[in-house]
């Protein structure tokens, strides 16, 4: 048994031949000391009822001498207050908790709880990791809008008729190519965030730390197939979305855009089908040490009969992060527009802005800031959804005990 997450053989992995989404039945082993064994010398049953407000509870059954020193008396549970206030879990062992999850399916608030978690215990080593990565992607960013994205197209206000449709047509591709570059460099960015932070939520789940050295020695190996991955992904959305819009902008005029807005609709969603399929393709190659097309099918099979819950709760991390990347970046947007003088005049003009360096630097910084936070969150709540899915189908939380060495889960001894 390796301590890192590669816990389980993934090719005997019940998900990899099995879609029912149901759990295997774990073995006796694992679960023999949840039973006890019943003395053969119990005093006979009696019947049992609540006694209500001014009633006295019923009488002992014979050969019993009252409750033990330090039990609160009839009806009582240790450890619970006086007046009732029953523990409905009373009889079933909680989950042990070596980390920042609970060794047990999780719920919604447990992911996004982990995923904070995790990021805050080991936040040199994230904070390190995500910094690096947003500097580079709005580095990329800029410089795509500063020197290869074309002029945005001017629309006069006095148009009619034919010629106005066919400016709020190149005004529309006009937008949509510009942001363009900045959905797949984000895109880039978060999915090799996540597939490397991974590999700190999996420590934290064990209640380990790791370093950036220690991060670096184990991610470094897996860095090539990682970057193929992601570039097979990108190559793969980008694609389907050229085949959506591409018809209807070489048609175009007023039929060229709707089939342009139809066609568009139509690869968002087939787009996100396969992002959702594909969400944990990432941290199989890094914690299973998965190749790039076996990768492919693992989160495939793990997000099979799940596909709605993991889009629901992937939206809700998405969500969470814009509000967050919003209140970071508007006051750097202001402050951005206050120094670029020009790029506000055009604005309240309602002309297109042209965008200076002054602009683009400050605006850059707010985005470096606000991705640094962001990642982190959305990378632990896919990470964490990956453990999820297999403590459900695979019984992932008994290997987990056992590399966290939580007591009654240790190898047996051959």
């Amino acid at each position: 048994m390796n301590d890192s997450p590669g816990w389980a053989s993934p090719g005997s992995a019940p998900s990899d031949g099995d879609n029912s989404g149901t759990s295997p039945a774990p073995e006796p082993s694992e679960r023999a000391h949840a039973s006890s064994k019943w003395s053969q010398d119990q005093p006979p049953a009696a019947p049992w009822s609540s006694p209500g407000p001014g009633q006295n509870p019923p009488p002992p059954a014979p050969g019993w001498n009252g409750p033990p020193p330090g039990h609160g008396g009839w009806g009582r549970i240790p450890g619970q207050p006086p007046g009732g206030n029953w523990n409905h879990n009373y009889g079933r062992p909680p989950a042990a908790k070596p980390g920042v999850i609970p060794l047990r399916p999780l719920g919604v608030g447990e992911i996004l709880d982990g995923a904070v978690s995790a990021a805050r215990a080991h936040w040199r080593t994230v904070i390190g990791l995500t910094l690096a990565v947003a500097v580079v992607a709005q580095t990329a960013q800029l410089l795509t809008t500063r020197f290869i994205l074309p002029a945005p197209a001017t629309v006069d206000p006095n148009a009619t008729g034919a010629e106005a449709i066919n400016q709020a047509f190149d005004a529309m591709q006009s937008s949509l190519l510009a942001l363009m570059p900045s959905v797949i460099i984000g895109q880039l960015a978060t999915m090799l965030t996540t597939a490397v932070l991974a590999l700190v939520v999996s420590r934290s789940v064990l209640g380990r730390s790791v370093t950036p050295g220690a991060l670096w020695a184990e991610a470094r190996p897996r860095l090539l197939s990682l970057f193929g991955l992601v570039g097979l992904l990108t190559l793969l959305f980008t694609a389907i979305t050229a085949v959506g819009i591409l018809p209807g902008a070489l048609l175009g005029g007023g039929g060229g855009a709707a089939l342009t807005a139809l066609g568009g609709l139509a690869a968002c969603v087939v787009t996100l089908w396969l992002y959702i399929r594909y969400i944990l393709a990432g941290p199989a190659l890094m914690l299973e040490r998965q190749g790039i097309v076996q990768a492919l099918r693992r989160s495939a099979k793990l997000t099979s009969n799940s596909w709605w819950r993991v889009l629901g709760i992937t939206l809700l991390a998405l969500l969470l992060t814009v509000i967050v990347a919003m209140i970071i970046e508007l006051p750097f947007g202001v402050l951005a527009m206050a120094v670029d003088s020009t790029s506000f005049g055009d604005v309240i003009n309602g002309t297109a802005p042209d965008f200076g360096w002054a602009y683009l630097i400050i605006s850059g910084i707010g985005g470096v800031i606000a991705s640094a936070i962001t990642y982190p969150l959305f990378g632990g709540v896919t990470a964490l959804l990956y453990i999820d899915q297999r403590i459900r189908r695979e019984a992932l939380d008994l290997e987990l005990a056992r590399a966290a060495g939580v007591p009654g889960h240790e190898t047996p001894r051959s």
